[in-house]
C-alpha cells in the first residue's frame, strides 16, 4: 500500500510526524487519564514516552509498516492527537489496525470518529486488504464506541497482543462497502 499522508475529512488534515512533534504530543503523555490504557515501556517522563512514540512512528515510516500521523484541526492548526493505519502482529497475524489516540481537551468532538472513518476508508481505497481492525483495551469503552462507529463489530474478547488480552474488533471489506453508502 503507498501510504500518504495530507488526509483530509470536513474538520481533519493529517500529515506526517516529525520529531517537531515531540513537544506538542507531551501533553497527551503528561495526561494520566488520556494514557491509562496505553503501554510505554520503562519510559518514565512525558518528554520520554513523547519521544519514544515519535520514534517508533518514524521508524515504522522507514520500514514501509505504515504508522500514525499527526491530526491537526483544519481550522485553527491545533495538534489534535494522532491516528493511522498500523501493520500489528495480533493472535499471531499480521493485521492492519486503524488505531487512534487524541489529547483530551479534544474528546467528545467527534474527532476521533472522524479520523478512524477517514484512515478506514483510506485502507479499503488504496489496498488489498479484506478487513481493518483495531485493538483495544478490555476496559477502554470510549474508543471501543467509535470502533462501532466506525462499522467495526467486537470479534474477539481474548485477542492476544504483545502478551495481553484485547478486545479485537474487526470491519471486512464487504461491511465497509455497505456503512461508506449508508
Amino acid at each position: 500500500m503507498l501510504y500518504k499522508d495530507d488526509l483530509e475529512s470536513p474538520r481533519i488534515i493529517t500529515r506526517f510526524l516529525t520529531q517537531d512533534d515531540v513537544t506538542p504530543w507531551m501533553e497527551y503523555c503528561n495526561d494520566p487519564i488520556a494514557t491509562t490504557f496505553t503501554s510505554f515501556p520503562h519510559k518514565k517522563t512525558a518528554s520520554e514516552m513523547a519521544q519514544y512514540w515519535i520514534d517508533l512512528s518514524l521508524k515504522r515510516y522507514a520500514e514501509n509498516r505504515l504508522g500514525l500521523q499527526a491530526l491537526l484541526d483544519k481550522e485553527t492548526g491545533a495538534f489534535i492527537g494522532q491516528c493511522g493505519l498500523l501493520q500489528q502482529e495480533i493472535n499471531g497475524r499480521l493485521e492492519i489496525e486503524v488505531g487512534y489516540h487524541l489529547i483530551r481537551r479534544f474528546w467528545g468532538m467527534g474527532y476521533a470518529t472522524e479520523a478512524a472513518q477517514m484512515f478506514r476508508d483510506y485502507g479499503f481505497e488504496n489496498s488489498a486488504v479484506k478487513s481493518l481492525i483495531s485493538i483495544i483495551h478490555p476496559l477502554n469503552e470510549p474508543s471501543q464506541k467509535v470502533a462501532m462507529r466506525n462499522g467495526m463489530k467486537l470479534v474477539d474478547t481474548k485477542a492476544i497482543f504483545r502478551e495481553h488480552e484485547y478486545h479485537l474488533y474487526r470491519i471486512t471489506k464487504a461491511e465497509w462497502e455497505v456503512v461508506r453508502n449508508v
